[in-house]
């Protein structure tokens, strides 16, 4: 067997537990009664914080197979960014089922009204948009090219995310800050990287028109 192979065969459960985890551990906290004086609050902050950073560990698998090599890192991209779509609906769902009890209207007021909810639905959207359009069918149906344009809406959210965690927060939070660090230093990683392939086509480029109008010579 490839040994590639069999390393990503051998990791895919593993990184399936992981992400998992969170989810064990909120349910083996409730059972033990340690969601605190707010369980609502407790659930919501939880599951919000897990899905930013399975948003940004998903968008580090890039980063990851650049400065290593590894190619098979991008086997797990769209596993890790279901399971950033799992906790962001874990956390809307807490929200609507145990903050606001279903109550539509309010629920769309606060949207309308409050800006970091908005931000916040803004960042759900697109990745319920990306979750849906992830099988390799719908690569076909959208046409590959229309794909990846949507699928590049994922950097929106990666921004999308932390501010929302920052405007929540009140005062000065060290957290959302953190977030929105590591999401910026990923995105400037890929803009970077997209520099690098823009000069180095450009010099190919310039390269053999100069040796064209050598030959022509």
């Amino acid at each position: 067997m490839n040994t590639d192979a069999h390393r990503i065969r051998v990791l895919k459960p593993l990184v399936h537990l992981a992400s998992l985890a969170p989810l064990a551990w909120l349910f083996w906290l409730g059972a033990q009664g340690q969601f605190g004086p707010n369980p609502a609050e407790f659930i919501n902050r939880y599951s919000g914080d897990w899905a930013i950073r399975f948003l940004l560990i998903a968008l580090a698998v890039t980063p990851l197979r650049g400065l290593t090599g590894w190619a098979g890192a991008m086997r797990f991209r769209r596993m890790l960014g279901l399971y950033a779509f799992f906790y962001a609906l874990l956390h809307v769902a807490s929200y609507v089922a145990l903050d606001q009890y279903f109550a539509w209207g309010a629920i769309w007021q606060d949207i309308l009204k409050r800006n970091y909810i908005t931000v916040g639905m803004l960042a759900l959207v697109i990745l319920t948009a990306l979750a849906v359009t992830s099988p390799k069918a719908m690569v076909k149906k959208l046409g590959g090219r229309n794909w990846t344009r949507l699928h590049k809406l994922v950097y929106v959210a990666a921004i999308a995310a932390p501010v929302h965690f920052f405007m929540m927060r009140k005062g000065f939070q060290i957290e959302p800050l953190i977030y929105g660090g590591i999401a910026g230093a990923l995105l400037a990683y890929r803009a970077a990287a997209r520099l690098r392939v823009h000069f180095r086509v450009r010099a190919a480029a310039s390269a053999a028109s100069e040796e064209a109008g050598a030959k022509a010579a």
